[in-house]
């Protein structure tokens, strides 16, 4: 390729990242309405085998679904409305905790920061020059006020990067739960159509019967890699849950088995998912015990279940399902987590098994497709 070819494929990078990061409350609810199509087409396509039509069963299958996430919403509703009032509390009497800490002496980052302090006014002093300047009286003219001292400005107060981030994501959040109807819709309109969608890309690949046949090998495989996948993943995060409730219930937690539904719930996030139910789990149990040795013993819990059961299995069945390879899908969700936060870790996983299919298929990609794979 010449600099002019590499230029354009660059400038071309650009403006599609730009277009998915500025388009994201569009994209994002539509890759949830595919991959809710993905996961819910085998369920339509055992109803349709019992003679049921697929608009009837595509609108059977929501239906249970929205029914059965509305039972739970009531039936742990009170229960988890506690658990959230119950974390500011916490988070209050674990800052009680520290500043009492704090007072029967200085903490070791105390100390750090002191000797931290201590250098840098060493280092001013050592580089400061002393300047002599001379005063002069400037006597005041008649009817011209004498010049007032200006008082200092008070520097900017920085913005919290973290506050910052969590009013972004929230945004997100509810923009795309404000859209839950549209995105069922569209579930269910993928759902009722069948293979309509699919024929038509077959068609428009070409006029070769080798081209339709590859498309359609393509499509077969990304929509086993796509079910084995989720599949997979509802799974392990089950697993994830019931292995929380049971280690919390063990430890005298209240309200186990809500947690033990957010466990498997925030897993299906990568990596951010868990820190987060580990912290709230954590204030949750001090609040409850009110040591802070209890609280890190919940938190450490929370932890070793997650990376047990959810991150080494996870990762390990994953990379047998895609083919793909461990710090790839690492640096992907990277990518896809700055790109859309939250939904971006949820999503970039399946999006990589995905363009490894079509990598792996097209002659022209087969390059990229050995730098995906393991």
């Amino acid at each position: 390729m010449d600099a002019k070819s590499v230029g354009i494929a660059i400038m071309a990078t650009i403006a599609v990242v730009a277009a998915l990061y500025l388009g994201r409350a569009f994209f994002v609810p539509l890759l949830i309405g595919i991959l809710g199509n993905y996961a819910l087409r085998p369920l339509v396509d055992g109803l349709k085998a019992l003679r049921i039509p697929r608009a009837a069963g595509a609108a059977v299958v929501l239906a249970a679904l929205v029914g059965g996430a509305y039972w739970t919403v009531v039936a742990l509703g009170d229960d988890a409305t506690a658990i959230i009032e119950s974390l500011p509390e916490a988070a209050r009497k674990a800052r009680a905790h520290m500043h009492q800490a704090r007072e029967g002496g200085p903490t070791a980052l105390q100390k750090i920061q002191e000797a931290a302090t201590v250098l840098e006014g060493a280092a001013a002093d050592a580089t400061t020059t002393t300047t002599t300047t001379t005063t002069t009286t400037v006597p005041a003219r008649p009817g011209k006020p004498l010049a007032r001292p200006v008082a200092p400005r008070e520097p900017e107060r920085q913005s919290v990067w973290l506050r910052d981030y969590m009013l972004a994501q929230s945004a997100l959040l509810f923009t795309v739960a404000a859209q839950a109807p549209i995105v069922l819709l569209l579930i269910y309109f993928l759902l009722a159509s069948g293979e309509h969608f699919r024929r038509k890309l077959v068609q428009l690949v070409g006029p070769t019967l080798s081209r339709k046949k590859d498309a359609v090998r393509i499509l077969e495989e990304v929509d086993s890699q796509i079910q084995r996948y989720l599949l997979s993943t509802v799974g392990l995060n089950v697993l994830v849950g019931l292995a929380t409730w049971i280690a919390f219930a063990a430890l005298g937690v209240e309200r186990s088995g809500v947690w033990g539904l957010a466990a498997g719930v925030l897993h299906f996030i990568p990596y951010l998912g868990p820190v987060v139910f580990a912290l709230a789990s954590g204030a949750a149990a001090f609040l409850q015990f009110g040591t802070l040795g209890d609280a890190l013993l919940v938190s450490g819990t929370s932890v070793a279940v997650a990376a047990a059961v959810g991150s080494l299995l996870m990762t390990w069945l994953q990379g047998r399902i895609a083919r793909i390879n461990a710090a790839v899908l690492f640096i992907a969700l990277l990518f896809f987590g700055w790109l859309w936060g939250v939904w971006g870790l949820l999503l970039g996983a399946p999006l990589i098994a995905i363009a490894k299919v079509v990598c792996d298929r097209v002659e022209a990609l087969h390059p990229v497709g050995d730098l995906l794979g393991q």
